[in-house]
């Protein structure tokens, strides 16, 4: 397998943009990503393109990636449309990466995109609702129940219409380790007040100002243990990245970011919240790497609600379950800590266009070991890691997606 570095990155402001089509905003973030890069829409072989809901969102169908690449002059090309909930767009990098590591191309684009919101807010929720075993989720979701005791829920009043179903997934989960790790609803707004700190400092988050602990608990309940600032808004956007091989890497940039490693993986049914598909990937990308959790300088995880921010780093190893509570509140999570997180802000909000989130992951580890965050940059950093999952199977996420970057 070749060396593949990524070359350049780019994306669009997240946020609800009812005049701009889903050509506007991929238009927008590979231009921006060929600029960074320093390439011609010409040195292009192939393009993995990230979706979720263009379908039942807009009507535009199998196509998607064909139908935005070639209202900008990309064409002829081959064109790979990749969906995986909201993995969409870092299952696209890492077929893309696989391209190019094996030799079939030599530079490759990478772009995900998706068009969210809809004055109909059932519209969306809707689209959400699709990313489970429609036949059987109901029967997996009864069998969990069950083995929590009488008059257990895991979907509450007002799920599927008031909210997406998801935010129901993740409130049933992080109530778990609420009672194995002492973990608090006050520990959950303090990973709020960061994000929104973080995604302050970010020109393209969604959100873009500070907010106090106490706003973010008042903020309206969603489903406890979640209030409104800890959940991901609705929204539309597009990220990308081009990928090249190390053969070609110096015509085009003196600051590649290299690909250590990238990792896909599927859930499976199982009613064991313990045994997740985040939990036995996460040995594999550290040893596929040649790295540690100890290692890493800085991560971006699949934070849709802030508790799932500090269950995914507890799952991925970099943060001892036991140690959760105290990371939160020393701030070892902060800009300035011993573990910068979702130094974007976070799907929280910088924004979850979902089939644009994994690439925008990309865009922002990128950008921090390129040195280029601005007033986000965290200290000298080396060593970056996404993780973005999507879906549910069972009561686990259906993909997930790992990669981790080197300088």
């Amino acid at each position: 397998m070749r060396d593949v570095a990524v070359i350049g990155v780019g994306m669009t402001k997240f946020g609800k943009f009812p005049d701009k089509g889903i050509k506007d905003l991929v238009r927008e973030a590979v231009e921006d990503a060929l600029g960074h890069s320093g390439i011609q829409k010409k040195d292009i072989e192939a393009a993995y393109m990230g979706n979720a809901a263009a379908g039942l969102m807009t009507g535009q169908e199998m196509i998607r990636g064909q139908v935005t690449l070639s209202a900008m002059g990309i064409d002829e090309i081959p064109v790979y449309n990749v969906e995986s909930a909201c993995a969409s767009s870092s299952s696209a990098f890492n077929v893309g990466w696989m391209s190019v590591a094996s030799g079939v191309h030599d530079c490759v684009l990478v772009a995900g995109f998706e068009k969210l919101f809809d004055k109909d807010k059932m519209k969306s929720f809707r689209a959400l609702s699709t990313g489970v075993d429609l036949e059987k989720c109901l029967d997996y979701f009864k069998q969990a129940e069950e083995q929590l005791g009488p008059g257990e829920k895991i979907f509450q009043e007002g799920c599927g219409e008031k909210r997406s179903i998801f935010m129901d997934m993740y409130a049933f989960l992080i109530k778990g380790y609420m009672e194995k790790y002492g973990l608090t609803q006050k520990h959950f707004a303090t990973l709020a007040v960061k994000s929104h700190k973080n995604g302050s400092l970010n020109p393209h988050a969604q959100y873009q100002k500070e907010v106090s602990l106490e706003e973010v608990l008042g903020s309206g309940d969603v489903i406890y243990p979640l209030t409104r600032m800890m959940c991901a808004p609705i929204g539309d956007g597009a990220a990308a990245a081009i990928l090249c091989a190390k053969s070609r890497v110096a015509r085009y940039t003196t600051k590649p970011v290299w690909v250590a490693a990238s990792l896909v993986g599927s859930g499976k049914v199982s009613f064991d919240a313990d045994d997740s598909v985040t939990r036995r990937l996460s040995g594999k990308i550290f040893e596929a790497a040649g790295v540690g959790p100890q290692d890493i300088d800085l991560v971006e995880v699949h934070d849709a609600t802030s508790p799932s921010e500090i269950m995914f780093l507890i799952e991925l190893g970099i943060c001892p379950g036991e140690q959760a509570g105290k990371w939160i509140e020393e701030g070892f999570l902060d800009l300035d800590g011993r573990m910068p997180s979702n130094t974007s802000g976070g799907l929280v909000t910088k924004g979850h266009p979902v089939g644009a989130t994994g690439c925008a992951m990309i865009y922002e580890v990128v950008k921090q070991l390129r040195l280029e965050a601005g007033k986000r940059q965290v200290r000298h950093p080396k060593i970056a890691m996404t993780h973005n999952g999507g879906g549910i199977i069972g009561i686990d996420a259906a993909a997930m997606a790992l990669h981790v970057l080197k300088r």
